[in-house]
């Protein structure tokens, strides 16, 4: 079947009249663009990210919230847009006050395989370090090479393989882990690098996320590969205390594909996390951070025994 884009205009204070609207017509799901999310998320550049594209900033800042749903393209889902249409207009003549912006619809086509598989014709099973052949979900490889496949479905979680931290991240596993080795995976994403590390023959005990989705996805993505990754914790272990306690301690390797900022902050954390000898190996650095990264790391107690670096990022594998 295919299926009929329909973008409804509104304000951040129109967003829960709108869906009043939607509920009203039997409209239950919608994905929501709030202009007023990108400036919350703008504030907390700080501590999560180490750049912010000026062009995405502008485009943004530019964007109107907005209500995007899909009907059914067909006889039903013409009598269901038309109803939307009138409730629409019964909502824009009550708004005196003109608040909740200009509550129109703009419609486009969207055919069901390019909805499904877009962006999937470009993930192409590929090699990544010494031993391992990432291979998407819906993939076949003929000939591996005498590699390991490691099967990923990342959904909508970080983590395919193909971006150069995550490649730093499994080399330095590679060239690290042995078997037996305990692993706590910080900022786990798809769960790839908890799972190369459980196919190396490491114990993965604790995967962290701030998304619980991400934790779904890496424990599906476990399954693929039939290794198991441990317990799947969610939060900010910066700012909650319990997490950070829960987490526990004594691990041989801690992996942490994350940001400079967070890696910066957690620093002393990772050192009284990592049993004595062990193992922590970070990136998600862009190379101009990489020397505050490794002062921070230093001043925890750590010895930087390597620096990985690819065009623009960099990897730190650091003993205790």
């Amino acid at each position: 079947m295919d299926w009929r884009e329909v973008t409804i205009y509104t304000t951040t204070e129109g967003i829960g009249p709108v869906e009043a609207v939607l509920e009203d017509n039997g409209i239950e799901g919608y994905v929501l663009e709030d202009a007023a999310d990108f400036e919350e998320f703008l504030k907390d550049t700080e501590i999560y990210w180490d750049y912010v594209d000026e062009d995405l900033v502008r485009e943004k800042r530019a964007q109107e919230t907005c209500l995007k749903i899909y009907l059914s393209d067909d006889e039903a889902g013409a009598k269901q847009y038309a109803a939307l249409r009138t409730s629409l207009e019964n909502l824009k003549a009550r708004d005196e006050e003109h608040a909740w912006g200009r509550l129109v619809t703009e419609t486009a086509l969207t055919r069901q395989e390019d909805w499904e598989w877009g962006w999937k014709q470009y993930f192409k099973p590929f090699p990544v370090g010494h031993s391992f052949m990432i291979k998407p979900s819906w993939e076949t490889v003929d000939d591996a090479q005498g590699r390991r496949i490691l099967e990923i479905d990342p959904a909508s979680s970080f983590g395919t393989g193909s971006h150069d931290t995550t490649q730093l991240c499994m080399c330095a596993l590679e060239d690290n882990v042995k078997p037996g080795d305990t692993v706590l995976d910080m900022g786990t994403g798809s769960g790839i690098l908890a799972i190369a590390a459980a196919m190396l023959g490491a114990e993965v005990r604790t995967v962290v996320d701030i998304d619980e989705n991400c934790l779904r996805t890496a424990q599906e993505n476990a399954e693929k590969n039939h290794v198991r990754i441990g317990r799947g914790l969610c939060g900010d272990a910066l700012r909650d205390e319990k997490l950070a306690e829960d987490i526990g301690s004594g691990y041989s390797v801690i992996v942490a594909n994350i940001v400079a900022d967070v890696i910066i902050g957690m620093a002393p954390m990772f050192f009284a996390k990592t049993a004595e000898g062990g193992t922590l190996i970070c990136s998600g650095i862009l190379n101009e951070r990489a020397d505050e990264v490794r002062a921070a790391l230093e001043k925890a107690g750590f010895e930087v025994v390597n620096h990985a670096k690819s065009d623009d990022w960099s990897a730190f594998t650091a003993k205790k």
